[in-house]
């Protein structure tokens, strides 16, 4: 990177180059702004103890977790300006489902607000979504 702060697009979301790997991923959150950055460690943090060996990406500004081996992606997430949403990209297949509703009947998604987090529901959908199939975007 060049040493410039990312940009935050509207909502305070970083603008970070989309790649493979932890290195964007990683970047992304180190923009992340104000609360949403430790929120952003600690979902990666919960992510990779749920999946080991999780595939991270940096796509349309937002990281993206896919199982190792598999195809496609389980889950992402993105900045807004008073929430961090987290997509289940087959949310639907979830128990409990996720309570946000999508335009698309699989998609599921949780908004964080500050200190919001129920760290053991979110692990328990992200290992029940690691083993669904991936989507591929």
């Amino acid at each position: 990177m060049s040493g410039e702060a990312p940009r935050l697009l509207s909502g305070g979301n970083p603008q970070i180059p989309k790649g493979e790997g932890e290195a964007p991923v990683a970047a992304y959150i180190a923009a992340m702004p104000g609360w949403k950055r430790p929120l952003g460690e600690r979902l990666d943090e919960l992510i990779g103890q749920a999946v080991p060996g999780v595939r991270k990406a940096v796509k349309w500004n937002s990281p993206f977790y896919g199982a190792p081996g598999a195809e496609g992606w389980f889950a992402s997430h993105h900045c807004f300006e008073k929430y961090v949403k987290v997509t289940f990209f087959r949310g639907a297949s979830l128990k409990p489902v996720p309570p946000g509703k999508s335009k698309h009947p699989d998609v599921r998604y949780l908004d964080i607000r500050e200190g919001g987090l129920d760290e053991a529901q979110f692990s328990d959908w992200i290992r029940q979504a690691a083993r669904l199939p991936g989507e591929t975007l």
